[in-house]
């Protein structure tokens, strides 16, 4: 069984901080990068298994209105291929606190098919996107 859990408070900072800094998206993070990105985000949720270890993560940084973007999602890779990952955004999109928001985005480079089945599909208009993409700072420079 997992629970999931939302909240600043609820998460094991230091669990997060491990499962994060073994993704591809972010190597190496470290603890106070991860937190001050979640407390600048709208929306915060863990899986925990029975023990209440933290097995996944996933946050959403929006307005609470029109536009909600997901980021960070990880599962320990021991839970994987159980629907814990699609069970964390189905929870994120049902959130009382992001209830008016009608635009959810996130990028995947391999998890396509896990977010079409709660919904997802590619951007219907790809050539309006556009970005800036900067190197990550160098590790352990004051994020404050």
């Amino acid at each position: 069984m997992v629970e999931y859990r939302s909240g600043f408070s609820a998460m094991d900072w230091d669990r997060v901080t491990e499962m994060l800094s073994q993704a591809f998206w972010c190597p190496g993070t470290e603890k106070d990068e991860v937190m001050r990105g979640a407390e600048n985000s709208a929306l915060v949720i863990g899986a925990f298994d029975v023990s209440g270890r933290q097995i996944g993560y996933a946050r959403a940084i929006s307005d609470k209105v029109r536009f909600a973007y997901i980021v960070d999602v990880y599962v320990d890779e021991a839970h994987r291929r159980q629907g814990i990952g699609q069970d964390m955004i189905r929870y994120m999109l049902n959130h009382p606190s992001m209830a008016d928001v009608y635009q959810w985005l996130l990028i995947t480079k391999d998890a396509h098919e896990v977010y079409k089945k709660v919904g997802f599909s590619v951007v219907s208009r790809p050539l309006d996107w556009m970005e800036i993409r900067k190197p990550r700072p160098p590790r352990g420079r004051n994020l404050a």
